[in-house]
């Protein structure tokens, strides 16, 4: 008996022991995200650094200190899991990307956004995938099967959506940032689908079958995750507009849409979807209705709740990638040929260069055909910069990469060692030296006027802005069709923007008469006497 009870307190020690070290590294964790707040505070007016890049930076510095105190054993204070990562931390980040879009914009261009989103990915799929292929098994870097190439073509087609929000500023170039953001948030969504999809096949023996149920399957994911996240948006429009929380607490309002839309990304993820797709659409929907269906009080406090919760998730990414690039059981199985493993970050690094420029022009002179004037189409400027804001890659790619060749974040073999260095590097480089030079490069191609903060802040630009081309909404004012003259449209151009018009219309139409009486919004909030929500009402109506 005292045999036994000795081994209980030995076992609860052991446990005592564990938690207070967990304790300690999440009180450190916690005292550095703080400081990356602060320190990025400090730097916002630096044009050449953001936060993300502070906090990859703090990371590195607390890898060296922890390395060196714990004798080149460890390098981080938590161990990286895929499940924080994609149930934890994307979600908030995705869901309030579409919470704060700007829904005009963003659907104004949606064809260009999916252009270059979904067709553009592929293409760079396709040529990274190749790309590794071709040059990966000249190098013998380990064993790796077809599986494995098409996956390091789905993990570096994602570009950093994160990254790319925080280089570009939505008030300062509200057109570029749309097309930009819209762009990487498919992008992502895209890329996981197909990452998805190649793990849930059997790609040794590839022939026409497998490959037809192999885009069966992607269009099913796309769809399907779509419908489900505009759904989720819908159910929690309807549930606040009859219930109506908000005559009694506020509080229940905020809670039902914070647990709807994690609802909708967990949905995706039980029935094997697209969880990004999912709760980035639950977020355009909820904005559109369930926003205008609370109180004032709880837009308030929703708006800034779920943007406090983006950016948290945001610094907290970056300050692991930052740590992680430091571990030092990765490094070891590469240490013996540390010249193979910068060649494949070359490689790579290329290949991403290349594939990104393969669907950024090509698709933007595509594009180009079904605009009107020149001054609608997407110069070489706007084409370069699209460019450049998507050769970074982050968080996604990261997450991908472990989810392939580790298993818990560890791994055994050198050729998973390699891939899994590699993508440390170029997320490191991408992010640091291209968003580094991210707005020099926009100041440098597109140099604002000195009033231009006052013109930005009153109102969406004239259309002589320098912006205007990016993303025109076709419609000149009448001095401009007096001073130019209008060219008579080809019959592609003139089909595709009578189809636009012809779905914007009815879509408006069909909002107005049957989605707005039912599921609320703009204009339709219940009217209660008395209530909180009365002067509010009376605002927005």
């Amino acid at each position: 008996m005292a045999f036994e009870l000795s081994n209980v307190l030995a076992k609860l020690g052991v446990v005592s022991t564990s938690d207070h070290a967990s304790v300690v590294s999440m009180n450190l964790f916690v005292a550095l995200l703080c400081a990356c707040i602060v320190i990025g505070h400090l730097l916002e007016e630096n044009r050449w650094i953001n936060e993300s890049i502070t906090a990859l930076a703090i990371g590195l510095c607390t890898g060296v200190v922890i390395l060196l105190t714990t004798g080149g054993k460890n390098s981080h204070l938590l161990v990286f899991s895929e499940d924080l990562f994609f149930i934890y931390l994307l979600p908030p980040i995705i869901f309030n990307a579409g919470f704060q879009v700007k829904k005009k914009q963003f659907f104004r261009n949606i064809m260009t956004i999916v252009l270059f989103g979904a067709v553009g990915t592929l293409i760079s799929f396709g040529i990274i995938s190749l790309g590794a292929i071709h040059f990966f098994e000249k190098m013998n870097i380990g064993s790796l099967d077809i599986g494995d190439y098409l996956a390091i073509g789905a993990i570096f087609s994602a570009t950093d959506s994160v990254c790319t929000l925080q280089v570009l500023n939505q008030d300062e170039t509200p057109l570029l940032y749309s097309l930009v953001f819209g762009e990487g948030v498919v992008n992502d969504a895209t890329s996981v689908v197909l990452f998805n999809a190649i793990q849930s096949f059997d790609l040794s023996h590839i022939n026409a079958g497998i490959a037809f149920q192999f885009v069966a399957n992607f269009l099913y994911l796309f769809i399907t995750s779509t419908m489900l996240g505009v759904l989720a948006g819908l159910l929690s429009a309807y549930i606040i507009k009859k219930l109506y929380f908000g005559r009694h607490s506020t509080d229940r309002e905020v809670a039902i849409m914070m647990l709807m839309a994690y609802l909708s990304y967990m949905l995706a993820e039980l029935f094997y979807l697209s969880a990004i797709l999912t709760v980035f659409f639950c977020g355009i929907v909820m904005s559109h209705y369930t926003w205008h269906n609370v109180t004032e009080s709880s837009r308030v406090t929703t708006k800034h709740a779920f943007a406090t919760l983006s950016f948290v998730a945001e610094i907290f990414i970056f300050l692991y990638v930052g740590m992680d690039a430091l571990d030092i059981e990765k490094w070891t199985f590469v240490s013996d040929s540390p010249g193979k493993s910068v060649g494949v970050s070359s490689i790579l690094l290329g290949l991403i260069l290349v594939g990104r420029a393969a669907s950024i022009f090509p698709l933007s002179f595509l594009s180009n055909l079904t605009k009107e004037s020149e001054s609608e189409k997407i110069g070489l400027k706007q084409q370069v910069t699209i460019w450049w804001a998507g050769l970074m890659r982050g968080a996604v790619s990261m997450a991908l990469a472990y989810n392939q060749f580790t298993r818990l974040g560890h791994t055994q073999l050198r050729g998973n060692a390699i891939m899994i260095t590699s993508t440390i590097t170029i997320v490191l480089v991408s992010t640091v030296v291209f968003g580094v030079m991210t707005k020099p490069l926009v100041r440098l191609l597109f140099p604002l006027p000195k009033h231009s903060a006052s013109t930005i802040s009153l109102g969406p630009p004239s259309p002589k802005s320098v912006f205007v081309p990016l993303l025109s909404n076709g419609h000149n004012s009448e001095t401009d069709l007096v001073s130019k003259p209008v060219r008579r449209p080809t019959s592609l151009r003139m089909l595709l923007s009578t189809y636009t018009n012809a779905v914007h219309r009815y879509w408006r139409k069909f909002d107005d008469a049957f989605m707005r009486p039912v599921f609320g919004g703009r204009g339709f909030v219940p009217f209660v006497p008395g209530s909180p929500v009365e002067q509010s009402v009376c605002h927005w109506q």
